[in-house]
């Protein structure tokens, strides 16, 4: 029995060990591609792109998300059509 204590004491402690060297290995190549990445982002930035803003015509009328109005009206009636159908329940 106490040779069982004996193994059950040496498999902990390799677990331990296999997790603080695991543990630490990923910490120091979190920090190795993060100064690496800051190092490239330095010396090749991203271009910055120059936009011209879009303007709304009145051939496309469309609400802020995107839909025509004729969809937002229909939607309109069919929700107050069932709260109507649904509400003498």
């Amino acid at each position: 029995m106490e040779h069982l204590n004996e193994l059950f004491v040496e498999a902990g402690t390799l677990m331990l060990a296999g997790m603080v060297f695991v543990f630490a290995f990923l910490g120091l190549l979190i920090i190795f591609i993060n100064t690496v990445l800051a190092t490239l982002a330095e010396k090749f930035p991203d271009p910055i792109i120059q936009s011209t803003p879009q303007r709304v015509t009145n051939k496309n009328k469309q609400s802020v998300s995107g839909l025509s109005p004729n969809i937002v009206a229909a939607i309109s009636s069919a929700v107050t059509k069932y709260r109507q159908q649904h509400q003498n329940k």
